[in-house]
């Protein structure tokens, strides 16, 4: 396949860029360089440095490319940024998105790949969460994922496109080429790895859940799980594949969760960094954040008997040891 990647540049989109070119599928990203990292667009990889919001712009590097699918992995993504500013993520994430799907039209790619969110759920009435669960998003960073789910469901009865849309919670790890460097940095691991190698103590939001130790319990997995699953949903896309439709009059859009199937906690991971560097994690306990779920777990089932899909690295401190590797390499972060 020739597959356009958009936010290649990015944590989650440069793994993904390296799973396809190791899998023999040739590749460009389209990234406009506001949060990826131009140096993380390594190998055979080609850059085109854009937004996906650009219509016509979308559409004519599709056509001269000849791009056979689309793997989306860019839009705007952090929960707090999103209640300030709802206005970017709608701009960005539904009317860009939309305006994605609309030069895929006019330039005859009918494959995509969404990389949404588990936010879509909001705070669920059971975990493992199933993907028939109701969609309850409880900031606009879910809504507006929530709702580009909705247009790729309208555009495969109207236009014949055929999609798969992966929901998951939290992504962490390494590989040996690419990590995560993301300014502001939002995730818990990488701000733990920052506590290890000598930044701010990290806060611990409450420790009172009705949990085994009592902090919330979250789903992760590796980055490179990730990456797999992506490879595998582009494959679920081609022309006749049963799983998005017999033909184009009947095209599909489906959606799978990506999870361990179980979860791991604050302290956990707390706990598996202390053993992966070698000493404790500065840390305090703080309060409580409003909307912060005692659990939340994806139950991957779907994935599996759909895609194929499992974890094939499902150990905490596998995902936190190659995270911590790369940051040893990269002390840094990318260098542009």
């Amino acid at each position: 396949m020739r597959i356009l990647v958009t936010g290649g540049a990015g944590y989650v989109g440069s793994v993904s860029v390296e799973r396809l070119l190791d899998a023999a599928h040739d590749v460009v990203v389209l990234d406009d360089l506001s949060t990826g990292h131009r140096s993380a667009v390594q190998g055979a990889a080609t850059l085109a440095e854009g937004n996906f919001g650009d219509e016509a712009a979308v559409a004519g590097l599709l056509e001269r490319e000849s791009i056979d699918a689309i793997l989306h992995c860019g839009a705007l993504s952090l929960v707090g940024e999103s209640v300030r500013e709802p206005e970017r993520y709608y701009a960005n994430n539904v009317v860009g998105g939309v305006a994605l799907l609309d030069a895929a039209r006019r330039a005859g790619v009918r494959r995509l790949v969404f990389s949404s969110t588990a936010a879509v759920y909001g705070i669920p009435d059971a975990t493992p969460i199933l993907e028939d669960a109701p969609l309850r998003p409880i900031n606009p960073y879910g809504e507006t994922k929530r709702a580009f789910e909705g247009a790729l469901r309208a555009y495969a009865v109207a236009h014949g496109l055929r999609s798969v849309s992966l929901r998951y919670f939290n992504v962490a790890g390494a590989t040996g080429l690419n990590g995560e460097d993301h300014d502001p940095e939002t995730h818990l691991i990488p701000n733990v790895l920052a506590a290890a190698a000598g930044g701010a103590e990290v806060t611990l939001f409450g420790d009172d859940y009705p949990t085994p130790d009592g902090t919330a319990v979250r789903d992760y997995i590796h980055v490179a799980d990730l990456a797999d699953a992506h490879l595998a949903a582009l494959e679920a896309t081609a022309p006749d594949d049963p799983r998005t439709g017999a033909g184009s009059a009947d095209a599909r859009a489906i959606v799978c969760n990506l999870g361990n199937g179980g979860g791991f906690s604050v302290r956990d991971v707390l706990a598996a960094a202390d053993a992966v560097v070698g000493s404790p994690i500065p840390h305090r306990v703080g309060p409580r954040r409003a909307g912060d779920p005692p659990v939340l777990v994806a139950s991957a089932d779907r994935a599996a008997e759909v895609l194929g899909w499992r974890a094939r690295r499902p150990d905490l401190a596998d995902m936190i040891a190659s995270a911590w590797a790369w940051r040893l390499a990269n002390p840094g972060g990318y260098p542009g």
